[in-house]
């Protein structure tokens, strides 16, 4: 039994082999497999996500977080001696201005230029944070700043996949809309357009809530104690419609089922901030681990998270801690695909 007031990081681990790591999308998207597992008994089955509609009904809504990912990995070099540069936008803080990481660090001092793809893009460093990453303040040679980062920019995949991703698309969601993100929402990968329009022909509501992805998501918990670590921050929008449809389908005993942990984060985010779901935007550092109470989430599709992660912890949250490393150690024995371009759960 685990004590919720005194969690470890090492409670969550789980062995994974290397190979089941996916460093490449699945073709077509929803051909990857499904996991489903029941939230009260934790009885897995063995699916594809093409078959999702088999686990749904009508009047579910599905809530799918709608932001876009920036190419936010550039290359460049130092303006007064040509020496190489690598930028990775973090998040917007100003019209011309973002945080960055940026390696090698020990070039971007306060003052220093750099320019990206041959000068059409140049960036001044303007500050230090107290965490070592940077504010740029960036300037176009002509068109928009993410014009010109759509045409060199290269998607920020995550570190564990090393092979080069051949289509900027196929680490975007179909239905991505708000740029912002940096990196995906990756639950939302598995569905085709035409998936989409089956479930909603059958019946089954889809609404879109944003939540801006930051590299937060990949940052380990280093605490060992895990009520000791502190969530990133990302900002969140839910729209008048979303909230509408929310409380429709519970009005009217259908479940609201997200898909991905940024959906249900913001989802629970805002029900935790005003008591009830309502059309509003702002900032989140909800950090959701065993014992929270979920207050809008009847269920989620998700994909297989790091070990030790905030992720896993999510889901630990709402399946069960036993359920939960009982279905991570049966996915890794029927030899599921692993995190962002993996595989997919679904819990309800």
């Amino acid at each position: 039994m685990l004590d919720t007031n005194n969690m470890l990081r090492s409670d969550f681990y789980y062995d994974l082999p290397q190979e089941l790591i996916a460093q490449t999308p699945i073709e077509p998207r929803n051909a990857s497999r499904l996991l489903k597992v029941d939230r009260v008994t934790g009885e897995c089955t063995h699916d594809h996500f093409y078959n999702l509609k088999d686990y749904l009904h009508p009047g579910d809504l599905l809530v799918v977080n709608d932001s876009r990912v920036l190419p936010a990995r550039i290359y460049g070099e130092k303006a007064d001696n040509g020496s190489f540069i690598e930028f990775l936008l973090v998040e917007q803080r100003g019209e011309n201005e973002w945080e960055i990481l940026c390696r090698p660090g020990k070039k971007a001092k306060v003052g220093t230029r750099f320019v990206f793809g041959g000068g059409i893009l140049s960036a001044v460093i303007t500050d230090v944070l107290e965490d070592g990453n940077r504010i740029a303040r960036f300037e176009c040679e002509k068109g928009s700043f993410f014009a010109t980062l759509d045409r060199i920019g290269q998607m920020p995949l995550p570190p564990y996949i090393t092979e080069k991703l051949k289509d900027k698309e196929r680490y975007q969601t179909v239905y991505s809309n708000e740029l912002g993100s940096s990196a995906a929402p990756t639950a939302g990968l598995h569905f085709t357009k035409e998936q989409m329009q089956e479930l909603e022909d059958m019946g089954i509501n889809i609404a879109y809530v944003t939540l801006h992805v930051g590299l937060g998501t990949f940052r380990p918990v280093k605490e060992d104690r895990v009520l000791d670590h502190k969530m990133h921050r990302e900002h969140y929008e839910l729209p008048e419609r979303t909230a509408e449809l929310i409380n429709k389908t519970k009005a009217h005993g259908g479940r609201v089922i997200a898909v991905g942990t940024t959906s249900c984060r913001t989802l629970e985010s805002v029900a935790t901030f005003f008591g009830e779901i309502k059309p509003c935007e702002g900032y989140t550092d909800i950090f959701i681990y065993p014992g929270y109470e979920f207050k809008v989430l009847d269920g989620l599709i998700t994909n297989f998270h790091l070990p030790e992660s905030t992720l896993i912890m999510l889901v630990s949250a709402f399946l069960g801690y036993d359920n939960t490393m009982n279905a991570y150690k049966v996915a890794v024995e029927e030899k599921y695909r692993f995190f962002s371009f993996g595989d997919s759960m679904m819990i309800v």
